[in-house]
């Protein structure tokens, strides 16, 4: 585990930018607390240690990602909307599933939150698709004052008819926190999930088209491509037809090889009406590429969902750890991005500096959260959100 923390401090803290604004003596705190945690070989306590230095820039591109080195309740907790909902469980517990957590062990998930926010890097979206491994990991729930580090844990949650039970697990159950949370976060059901294309698209008739998006991350190079260039004919060959783009559950990847989609898109008719789905789960190069939208269709686009999982002003790249205590990843930053007020500097690679814009803010003109994610259920909501658009 020291080898773990000279990792970070080798190459984490003088790389990323984004702890140029820590002053030195708070992350030495941090770092000595993490020592001493690595020294009293209390793995579970180091790497909340880690999490916590990790997470003082603010900057969600940059945290400590626990998921493969730790074992958590067989409990799936995903935020949706702004509750914390239980869509996964072992099969004595599956009439709980769909329920929302109101507390654990007596204390309001909303104060395990508050208590939660300094282990958790990023904006309040990013902390709330994140956090919710910390109600399933009991080394979290002690730190956080949940759990005095023996005896049970007792759930209590909500149906959709309001009626309030308690779940007790076998606390000598667990499994491997990969297992139940991703690496990237994506809020659906299976924690295996992962999209099976780059694009799908829906025809609507009149109505309009719907063009989903469910990620910019293409290590292949080609796919991504392709299916761009898919979309941007589809969009060439609809000048007048309404757009609604799907970016929900989109973590990111690479704006730059999406750019020919939105060039696509602005050689439609002036008076095209353009919409574009998000959620917490809309991260990194998916915001984006929503925000050179809004800057170039200006009040012609319409942002429609939930407030996303980053803002316009933060640090990305760089690159990742993998430390060898059991595997947990680190992940850190290398350059400035400012897509508010169009601001670069010596960090920010050239490719994405000469394609940074001043977009101010990508203020939601619609909030609305869809219920379900089977397709029946998605496309009778784009339909909706579709014919709001001519409203």
């Amino acid at each position: 585990m020291i080898h773990d923390l000279e990792q970070i401090e080798r190459t984490v803290l003088p790389t990323d930018p984004s702890f140029r604004a820590i002053a030195r003596e708070e992350v030495d705190r941090h770092i000595f607390e993490a020592r001493q945690n690595a020294l009293a070989d209390a793995k579970d306590e180091f790497l909340l240690s880690l999490m916590r230095l990790l997470a003082l820039p603010g900057n969600g591109h940059t945290r400590l990602i626990p998921n493969n080195a730790i074992s958590v309740l067989p409990l799936r907790f995903v935020t949706i909307g702004t509750a914390v909902r239980l869509l996964g469980a072992p099969s004595g517990f599956a009439g709980a599933i769909g329920t929302d957590l109101i507390s654990i062990n007596g204390i309001p998930v909303s104060e395990i939150e508050v208590a939660a926010e300094k282990f958790l890097a990023g904006t309040r979206q990013r902390k709330r698709v994140i956090g919710p491994i910390l109600f399933a990991w009991p080394s979290a729930l002690v730190r956080l004052g949940v759990l005095s580090g023996s005896g049970t844990i007792e759930y209590r949650i909500r149906n959709e008819t309001g009626r309030i039970s308690e779940l007790v697990p076998d606390m000598a159950n667990r499994v491997p926190g990969s297992a139940l949370y991703p690496r990237n976060e994506h809020g659906k059901a299976c924690a295996l999930w992962s999209p099976t294309t780059f694009l799908e698209i829906r025809d609507f008739g009149p109505r309009g088209l719907l063009l989903v998006l469910p990620s910019f991350f293409d290590p292949g190079e080609t796919e991504l491509s392709n299916a761009v260039s898919e979309a941007a004919s589809c969009a060439r060959s609809h000048p007048y037809t309404p757009l609604l783009l799907d970016v929900r559950g989109n973590t990111g990847g690479n704006f730059l090889r999406t750019m020919p989609l939105i060039d696509a898109i602005m050689e439609g008719a002036q008076d095209r009406r353009v919409g574009v789905l998000v959620d917490k789960f809309t991260f990194s190069a998916a915001i984006v590429f929503v925000a050179i939208l809004k800057h170039r269709l200006g009040a012609r686009l319409k942002l429609v969902g939930e407030e996303m999982g980053d803002g316009l002003t933060f640090f990305a790249e760089g690159g990742t750890i993998d430390l060898s205590t059991g595997g947990a990843v680190v992940r850190y930053a290398s350059a400035f991005h400012d897509w508010a007020e169009g601001r670069i500097d010596e960090t920010t690679p050239s490719e994405i500096a000469e394609e940074i814009v001043p977009v101010g803010t990508l203020e939601l003109d619609t909030t609305r959260i869809a219920n379900s994610d089977d397709a029946a259920s998605r496309d009778r909501f784009c339909r909706e959100v579709l014919i709001s658009l001519s409203v």
